[in-house]
């Protein structure tokens, strides 16, 4: 069985995939590939090279995959989870950076205002890997880069994890043309509580 993410390696997309399949008992029979863009993955499930996708409900491109059920791609599974720690990070060489770089659906867990620029990148995991690069003085990375390179960055404003949505789409359409919901779901319990 074959998962197809988001990359680059360390991406949030990899991060929550592979809690995603030791969830289902999966981490030890399936595997995950990284692609570049989600127009890739899709083409890739829909050619059968890979079995299912895995993607955050908020990411710019999930409009569009969505719309690919008309082409066979359908949503077979949906979740939620708690994103890695998210943090401004800077360079330590770069006392008062004015221009921060994002990617914009994470651009509302800080205040836009306080930064002169904005750079737009497509991933939080190229974002904390131009820090790295010195492409970057500052950027909306994830904390455990500054964890693990002190000498190259600092966390400026720790924001933490985030609960995100996300999809898993598959070639098998799984909904009958009804709705699929969980009775006993944390949600359900929380209407059944508020009566």
């Amino acid at each position: 069985m074959k998962f197809i993410a988001l990359g680059p390696r360390g991406s949030n997309h990899e991060f929550v995939t592979r809690h995603y399949l030791e969830f289902h008992g999966l981490a030890e029979r399936a595997t995950l590939d990284l692609v570049n863009d989600f127009e890739e993955g899709a083409r890739r499930v829909l050619a059968h090279q890979a079995d299912f996708m895995v993607q955050c409900a908020v990411h710019p491109a999930t409009m569009a995959t969505v719309a690919k059920y008309l082409q066979g791609l359908y949503v077979v599974d949906t979740f939620i989870s708690p994103s890695q720690d998210l943090a401004i990070l800077q360079r330590v060489d770069a006392p008062a950076p004015r221009t921060l770089a994002v990617m914009l659906p994470t651009l509302c867990y800080t205040d836009p205002a306080r930064w002169e620029n904005l750079t737009f990148v497509d991933t939080v995991a190229q974002v904390s890997q131009g820090l790295l690069d010195g492409r970057y003085e500052a950027g909306l990375g994830y904390a455990s880069t500054a964890e693990q390179n002190p000498e190259t960055l600092r966390i400026a404003e720790f924001i933490g994890t985030v609960d995100d949505a996300w999809i898993v789409y598959g070639r098998t359409r799984v909904s009958d043309n009804r709705l699929l919901a969980w009775r006993d779901s944390p949600a359900a319990v929380l209407y059944r509580s508020a009566e």
